[in-house]
């Protein structure tokens, strides 16, 4: 049973934007080996002992399946240049992988290659989260580019990052 909100929920979301994400392109294998992947930016560090990390799936988004089913996945932790394959698997489009160069990580996930950096995990658990299934994975390897901008998001819109602050 839905409840009265006390607000308005795109004022809500709009706060929430104020927040910044980094973003990703989180892959895995569908039950018939067809690759699968998906923009995120609710992405985060969870746990490091165990290595585990976190992000969240709409549960009306047709890749749950796949992610449920899957042995393995990946975080693709895109640069700050790399604005455009955001826009693709955030996309419907049907043919997200063409003409994107990837190599097989643990359990044939695709790994995109060129990002900043690929975590590597096993599904550890599931979680109800409202709207969002919250999946948390134990890391099994991964590997980054030092000194690598991220793309960022924040306020609707693509961000890079700036200098250190002193």
């Amino acid at each position: 049973m839905a409840h009265a909100l006390a607000f308005d929920l795109m004022e809500y979301r709009r706060a929430l934007g104020t927040y910044p994400t980094g973003v990703t392109v989180v892959t895995t294998l569908a039950p018939d080996g067809a690759p699968v992947g998906i923009t995120v930016n609710s992405f985060a560090s969870l746990s490091l002992e165990p290595p585990l990390v976190m992000w969240a799936l709409n549960v009306r988004s047709p890749k749950l399946a796949a992610f449920d089913a899957a042995s393995h996945f990946a975080v693709n932790v895109l640069r700050d240049d790399q604005i455009d394959l955001s826009r693709r698997f955030a996309s419907r489009q049907s043919n997200l992988f063409d003409g994107v160069q990837t190599k097989p990580g643990l359990g044939g996930v695709p790994l995109v290659s060129g990002v900043a950096a690929h975590i590597q995990c096993r599904p550890h658990a599931r979680h109800d989260g409202g709207d969002h299934v919250i999946l948390i994975g134990r890391v099994e390897r991964f590997d980054f580019v030092a000194d690598t901008r991220p793309l960022v998001f924040s306020a609707g819109r693509y961000h890079t990052l700036g200098g250190e602050l002193p």
